[in-house]
């Protein structure tokens, strides 16, 4: 320290406060990096807005530079900006208390003196200069203001004190930080090596205005491409494609791309927002989510944050960029508030705006749309009640009226709808050829009723939402009796049948008690001779054995077997019965009829064993 250097001590209760920053604050240490820079971009835009005034104060429009100069050998990184400089009184002002933010008093000058005219400026705590200290034993600051003629020189070990001093001839106008660089193993990372400074560059701090120079090197680190600020009508399809490449490493090209924004008085935003072409193979984990990055000011302050997009739209990408943001004070993740709720609404809304304009005009994209992440959309209609309707006018599905990988829609199935059908018929199941072959669908099938197929796992759980279309009920083709019986003659001929066939139904369910609730004659069967259906509001097959296998602890819901009245077996059922309604045969049948019912419905059968023998014994 020189003779002619005055000694400080910092305020604020320094010592804890630097120990917070030090040790506590940042999650990562390489958010120095982001800070300094943040901090040099500010003066740099200080300096310009000076210049509008007082044109002696500024440099050529191209000259506004950042530039760092590492040294490995030495373990020193400097970090140098021709922005506006400090005084002696600013550096005792501005970087002799924290949390008194420097900035912020700038922003209050400058707004008071022209609203209009003031800079966007990235610090809001005062802090961030001290996150130099989590990567180096001392920090010395050599300034000049611009318009003055004596620089000063600032010092530091983060140890209660620091120094201020002339310096010696005439430095240039702006700032020079030097780190003294802690030893490798301490940060992990080697912030004197020029790649790992580019890679910490590229993540936070690319889309700053100004260059961002390592020293030697012609070419800017940072792309300063922030394609957001443009207007839509600006941004040509080659620099979305590029820009969603550089931010998401997808070396697919987007979908399709939103682009809006925000510019009211409390609230001001920019948002470019992409639809990606395919989906990853986690897409259906909500915790594995891409998202969209938020920026203030053009400076990342989180990846995929999560508070922007609900997970039922965790496959948009993009970057939304609101300098009236409140955020903590590391500026690593933002505060819940309005604003942050406001944007929220407002990029659901215009993703479904957009996805609703992609249906209707771009039937082939949406449909690429669908195929990769509908099951992910449809997580809506049971997550976020407020948009249930908008995700059922988007959804596609097959259908029994649809060749096989084509699909449709509830508009357009509700168009072809016979005139006396009541009810939206649909079956839930692992593939369309399966639920082909399902006996439930043969007496929808007969009086010409289409079937929708719901073969996502979601299906399971989101149908369950989807009570009513255009008021038109929704039905289960598994569930209930869907009576379908509706003349009168049907409905005399099955209670006939019923109430003479009544004491076999009766034996067999006592010979099934143990699997089933109830045996009844079925409406919904024309060529089958058997089939199982949940009791109305039951959980289906499929979805039971979802939820055990996700160890949910459910119980198995006992079926109902419904019989054909018109099929052979039951004749040869009776048959057996009047000549003896305790023959063992009954039993057995029974049972043969009850693991048939579930080999169709895909549920494993309660004794395979004793199947096979039956079905071996009835074949000699």
């Amino acid at each position: 320290m020189s003779k002619t250097a005055e000694k400080f001590e910092f305020q604020a209760e320094v010592k804890q406060v630097l120990d917070i920053v030090i040790r506590s604050l940042y999650e990562k240490r390489e958010v120095f990096l982001r800070e300094l820079i943040s901090n040099a971009s500010d003066a740099l835009d200080k300096r310009r807005f000076a210049a509008l005034t007082d044109a002696s104060l500024g440099i050529e429009e191209d000259q506004y530079a950042v530039t760092l100069e590492p040294d490995s050998e030495k373990r020193i990184l400097k970090l140098a900006d021709n922005g506006i400089g400090m005084s002696r009184d600013d550096l005792v002002e501005n970087l002799g208390t924290i949390a008194k933010s420097g900035t912020q008093e700038f922003l209050k000058a400058a707004a008071a003196k022209d609203k209009k005219g003031a800079p966007e400026l990235i610090g809001q705590f005062g802090v961030g200069f001290y996150a130099g200290f989590m990567v180096a034993n001392s920090v010395t600051v050599e300034t000049r203001k611009a318009g003055d003629k004596k620089g000063w020189i600032w010092r530091s070990q983060a140890d209660g004190n620091f120094t201020i001093e002339e310096a010696e001839g005439e430095i240039p106008v702006g700032t020079c930080i030097t780190l003294a660089l802690k030893d490798v193993k301490e940060v992990e990372d080697d912030f004197a090596d020029g790649f790992t400074l580019k890679r910490v560059i590229k993540r936070y701090s690319d889309y700053i205005t100004f260059p961002i120079l390592i020293k030697g090197e012609e070419e800017a680190v940072n792309s300063r491409k922030a394609v957001w600020t443009k207007a839509a009508k600006d941004i040509s399809e080659e620099e979305h494609k590029e820009f969603y490449k550089h931010l998401t490493h997808d070396w697919n090209d987007p979908l399709s791309w939103i682009r809006f924004s925000a510019e009211g008085a409390s609230l001001r935003y920019d948002a470019l927002l992409y639809l990606p072409t395919a989906g990853g193979m986690d897409m259906l984990q909500p915790e594995r989510r891409g998202g969209v990055h938020f920026f203030v000011k053009r400076v990342l302050i989180q990846e995929e944050c999560r508070e922007l997009t609900p997970d039922y739209l965790r496959f948009v990408r993009g970057v939304v960029d609101c300098p009236d943001a409140a955020l903590n004070i590391s500026r690593e993740t933002m505060q819940h508030d309005r604003h942050i709720a406001a944007i929220r609404e407002r990029v659901v809304k215009k993703t479904l705006d957009h996805l609703d304009a992609m249906k209707r005009d771009e039937t082939e994209k949406f449909n690429t749309f669908w195929s990769e992440f509908g099951r992910v959309l449809k997580e809506g209609l049971y997550a976020d009640s407020a948009i249930a309707d908008r995700i059922k006018r988007l959804m596609l599905f097959e259908s029994s009226a649809m060749e096989a990988g084509k699909r449709t829609s509830f508009s357009e199935y509700i168009e072809r709808m016979p005139e006396e059908q009541k009810e939206i018929y649909y079956l839930t199941g692992e593939d369309r050829q399966a639920l082909e072959a399902s006996p439930h669908l043969e007496a929808l099938r007969a009086k010409g009723y289409e079937i929708i197929f719901f073969t996502d796992p979601v299906d399971e759980v989101v149908v369950e939402r989807i009570q009513e279309i255009e008021g038109k009920k929704m039905r289960s083709a598994l569930h209930g009796d869907l009576g379908l019986d509706s003349g009168k003659d049907q409905k005399e001929d099955k209670a006939e049948k019923e109430k003479k066939l009544q004491p076999l139904l009766d034996v067999l369910k006592e010979s099934l008690s143990e699997y089933v609730e109830e045996v009844r004659f079925s409406t919904r069967l024309t060529e089958s001779a058997v089939c199982l259906v949940a009791p109305e509001g039951g959980m289906s097959a499929r979805l039971e054995k979802m939820m055990k296998a996700h160890q949910q602890g459910a119980e198995t819901t006992k079926r109902i077997l419904e019989l054909n009245p018109k099929h052979a077996v039951v004749e040869r059922l009776q048959a057996i019965h009047e000549k003896d309604a305790k023959d063992p045969k009954l039993a057995d049948f029974a049972f043969l009829l009850y693991g048939q019912g579930a080999l169709t419905q895909g549920s494993p059968l309660p004794d395979a064993a004793r199947y096979a023998k039956l079905v071996a014994k009835l074949m000699v």
